[in-house]
């Protein structure tokens, strides 16, 4: 979206449109309502941008609910946006630690200064580029103790303020087709600026999960989180934002709630042992942290192998930290072996994990000629310096 494309939908007639537009997605449904929006006379470029939102706000549902409905966006902001429910916990971290007036800098569509704004923070949000404003603008509208201001965030006068949250951009500018910066020195703002700003302010920072972990810093809190198994993101915190003694958190997030897993530093892993009846999979936020060692000793677990993130245990365990198995069999990883077992015993449904081994789990599946009303869990992994299939049911399964 450029400049004059959110001008003419910020008009009286562009936002009355937009919000008797229903939000779209199928192909034919788009067809149909821009003939619809056009026969009623309607200019062209601004059928065109009210079907972007409109697309836009339908996508955006994951990410922002409800919100979505009278929320503006662009593309590569929709992209890199915080979800609403992982911004609520950055908010609650200002709020809990007593700083009232945030800096938002780098603020994007203004996802996490809405959060802030929720929770009565004063908000100052900032960033450089023009159309990407006046979007955080429209979204922060319903707070009058949240603003934004279009400027560089490095040059942001921190006094203002008593925390500063900052998201550096780590991908190339503009609003569509963006690609990935991976130097940290081409972020903006660097990750230089970011840390130098952290030892003044109180500062959270929103990384992405797979960031190089020789870049945390010893002095920050890493915590990870992941929302429906998917880890989503990276966050540092500095000074009383940082909790006394944390300086490893996995925060899982699913239909339990909110779970959190934390350690003064990684967990050393358990010692590898025999497989038991039961298998778990940590959770992605958990292996990021380096936190397997203290949820295998939390479930009465050990390793399955050596450097592979599998837990195997002597007892069935509900917990939002891992995904767990019980364990019907183990055989060799090799194909026709399988295939021929899982004929057998009239499986025609395989859900496929791997740790450790060179398989591609689409070519497996096609490989095993699979028929038949059964479902199972294959683990194709290493045991005990041996690549093996471990075949498994959910315990959810089980449960139900």
């Amino acid at each position: 979206m450029e400049a004059a494309d959110l001008a003419q939908l910020l008009t009286p007639e562009g936002m009355a449109l937009l919000d008797r537009t229903p939000a779209v997605s199928d192909g034919g449904e788009i067809v149909r309502v821009v003939s619809r929006l056009r026969s009623e006379g309607h200019d062209p470029g601004l059928v065109a941008a009210v079907l972007t939102q409109a697309k836009l706000r339908q996508r955006a549902l994951s990410k922002f609910g409800p919100f979505a409905a009278r929320m503006l966006f662009t593309e590569a902001g929709l992209e890199q946006a915080t979800r609403l429910q992982v911004a609520a916990q950055h908010a609650g971290r200002f709020a809990a630690a007593g700083l009232t007036r945030v800096a938002d800098l780098g603020c994007g569509i203004g996802g996490d200064a809405m959060a802030m704004a929720a929770l009565d923070l004063d908000v100052t949000a900032v960033d450089r580029d023009e159309v990407t404003a006046a979007v955080a603008t429209h979204n922060l509208s319903p707070w009058d103790h949240a603003r934004v201001e279009l400027g560089d965030a490095a040059a942001f006068d921190l006094s203002r303020v008593d925390g500063v949250w900052m998201d550096p951009a780590r991908r190339t500018s503009g609003h569509t087709n963006t690609k990935r910066l991976t130097d940290p020195d081409e972020w903006s703002p660097s990750l230089d600026t970011v840390f130098a700003a952290a030892t003044t302010t109180p500062t959270g920072v929103k990384l992405g999960p797979g960031v190089d972990r020789d870049l945390i810093p010893d002095t920050a809190e890493a915590q990870w989180t992941s929302v429906d198994r998917e880890v989503v993101e990276l966050a540092l915190w500095f000074g009383p934002l940082a909790r006394p003694g944390v300086r490893r958190a996995a925060t899982v997030i699913g239909p339990h709630g909110v779970a959190e897993l934390t350690g003064a530093a990684d967990a050393p892993d358990e010692a590898v042992g025999p497989i038991g009846e039961y298998l778990y999979e940590p959770d992605g936020a958990v292996i990021r942290a380096r936190l397997i060692g203290d949820l295998a000793r939390s479930i009465d677990g050990r390793m399955l192998s050596e450097g592979i993130a599998y837990i195997t245990s002597d007892r069935a365990v509900t917990t939002p930290f891992a995904q767990g198995f019980r364990v019907l069999d183990t055989m060799p990883l090799d194909v026709k072996k399988l295939a021929a077992r899982l004929a057998a015993d009239g499986i025609g449904t395989v859900e496929i994990k791997k740790r450790g081994v060179d398989v591609d789990p689409a070519q497996f599946r096609k490989r095993l000629r699979l028929r038949g009303r059964g479902r199972v869990t294959l683990v194709l992994t290493r045991l005990e310096g041996r690549h093996t299939a471990i075949l498994c049911e959910r315990l959810a399964d089980v449960a139900g």
